[in-house]
């Protein structure tokens, strides 16, 4: 008795893959995703994945620093700086 072809996939042996939409293609694209926002981090105090809440340090010409502090214990779990500003200025003229 034959045996009936193996599915890959994307349907039949031999068949493409879907389209993709432009915007998928890039991963890195500006328009691809905002600002992370970490919500469990591992917290070494804890020694657990805990909720976090996001604190800004400093405000830098390069971007704004932020920790990201345990709500549990308020020890630090991380640090990340946002680079998404309109203007390197932190002054008007």
């Amino acid at each position: 008795m034959p045996r009936p072809p193996q599915q890959g996939p994307f349907g039949p042996p031999g068949s493409r893959p879907p389209a993709t939409h432009p915007s998928t293609t890039r991963p890195d694209s500006p328009a691809q995703y905002g600002s992370f926002r970490a919500s469990l981090l591992f917290c070494p105090t804890c020694r657990e994945a805990t909720p976090t809440r996001e604190r800004l340090l400093l405000v830098l010409p390069a971007g704004n620093l932020y920790e990201y502090v345990c709500t549990q214990c308020g020890a630090s779990t991380g640090s990340k700086t946002d680079k998404d500003q309109q203007d390197g200025r932190l002054f008007a003229p």
